[in-house]
């Protein structure tokens, strides 16, 4: 789950990069790519790994 939510904000900060867009200092693209890294960070660690949306 939480690797999902890393690449989504990989593809945010480069859709921000790539298209030039200008935003404020908080949505820059450098501080969603650090987000993103830290949601994959935690992936890795196992932060979240017990979170299913299904339960058998």
């Amino acid at each position: 789950m939480l690797g999902i939510a890393a690449a989504v904000l990989f593809f945010i900060a480069f859709l921000i990069n790539a298209a030039e867009i200008s935003t404020n200092d908080v949505f820059s693209s450098t501080n969603v790519m650090l987000l993103g890294l830290m949601v994959l960070a935690l992936h890795v660690a196992g932060i979240g790994s017990g979170w299913s949306g299904r339960r058998r």
